[in-house]
């Protein structure tokens, strides 16, 4: 009997892992809101590292967090690197295209809880008296994180924070005096 179990398990785990290899080498994940103030009033917010802050869903996780700021504030360039908490990890970003009023992409760095690269975008669009903002993620997958994936969406792992920092940053810059 514990035989036939043993036996099961290991062909399970055969199958987890030979379906994991078959699965996408890549991952994309976008949120989008509208912003009721023009391109040009939420550009700024987004291209300025130290803005981000200000809206960012992860920055009121650890509030303790090490933020080191270096290159120019905003545009090509710009970026930071923070040290926190297990639910902030540790990290860089760093701005790499910026066409302003269209445009912010940058490069994301994780070094802690796991090693990884991704690209961020940010696209805007005017809609009507205001904005569109599109806030997307998309990286390369490796075995590992295909057989992780067979069990977590990345999607729902990241969705969620794009949602807030998308309503953080649209009532920072809808709302009268804050800057």
């Amino acid at each position: 009997m514990l035989k036939k179990i043993l036996l099961g398990l290991v062909a399970l785990i055969a199958v987890i892992l030979i379906v994991g290899a078959f699965q996408s080498n890549t991952y994309r994940v976008e949120r989008s809101i509208t912003i009721a103030a023009p391109v040009t009033a939420v550009f700024p917010q987004i291209n300025d590292v130290h803005q981000m802050q200000v809206w960012s869903p992860w920055a009121k996780l650890d509030p303790n967090a090490k933020m080191t700021f270096d290159g120019p504030a905003s545009g090509v360039g710009a970026g930071f690197s923070w040290a926190g908490n297990s639910t902030v990890g540790e990290g860089r970003e760093t701005i790499i295209a910026s066409t302003p009023t269209e445009l912010i992409r940058l490069k994301l760095e994780f070094l802690k809880p796991m090693a990884g690269v991704a690209t961020t975008e940010f696209h805007l669009q005017p809609a009507g008296a205001g904005t569109s903002v599109t806030w997307s993620i998309s990286g390369d997958k490796n075995y590992a994180s295909k057989v992780m994936c067979l069990f977590m969406s990345m999607d729902k792992m990241i969705g969620g924070d794009f949602e807030r920092g998308l309503v953080n940053l649209k009532t920072q810059v809808e709302t009268p005096g804050r800057k």
